[in-house]
């Protein structure tokens, strides 16, 4: 495959780009650092709550799948699946993005990670979310162990959200603590 002068010249300057040394030594500025010690406590606790509310429209979701008659045609008005598909996605994309800036701003203000439980079970419910997610496809074919499994993933992730959030708590009065 043939490569232009166009295409060169922009992976030349992405290269000069990676390889300034000052790339790895961006500052931020000091008044901010400590501000971002709440950026992820506060993501989390609305995620708990949108996790719940997750819950919710799953429950409602099973409820339609095994009602019948006028019943069943009265929850379908409340299109639970598609609202809980669009809930879990945007919680995915969140938890994700949560968990990222929790240890980013971690490892900006100290330069180290604190290797605990609250980071393993965070990692964990991080994956958990993820293999809860893959799922989605065999439930649209009617598997039923895809279906069993997410429903035993998101209970023990909402289990362990709770105990994140507690914990978290702690870690955040340890940091005010010492502001």
């Amino acid at each position: 495959m043939a490569t232009t002068q166009g295409q060169m010249g922009i992976m030349l300057i992405f290269i000069k780009f990676l390889n300034n040394p000052n790339l790895m030594s961006l500052e931020i500025p000091v008044s901010i650092k400590p501000w971002l010690n709440f950026i992820h406590p506060a993501l989390m606790w609305v995620l708990l709550g949108v996790s719940v509310y997750a819950l919710y429209l799953g429950v409602k979701l099973r409820k339609t799948r095994y009602a019948e008659g006028e019943a069943k045609k009265e929850l379908i008005k409340g299109r639970y699946n598609v609202r809980h598909y669009q809930v879990g996605s945007v919680l995915l994309g969140l938890m994700v993005i949560g968990t990222l800036i929790g240890m980013g701003a971690t490892y900006i203000n100290n330069e180290k990670l604190f290797f605990g439980p609250h980071l393993l079970a965070g990692l964990g419910m991080t994956g958990m979310i993820a293999v809860s997610a893959s799922l989605s496809p065999y439930m649209q074919k009617g598997h039923d162990w895809a279906r069993y499994t997410h429903i035993v993933l998101n209970s023990a992730l909402l289990a362990l959200f709770a105990w994140q959030a507690f914990s978290g708590v702690e870690i955040l009065q340890r940091i005010i603590s010492k502001m």
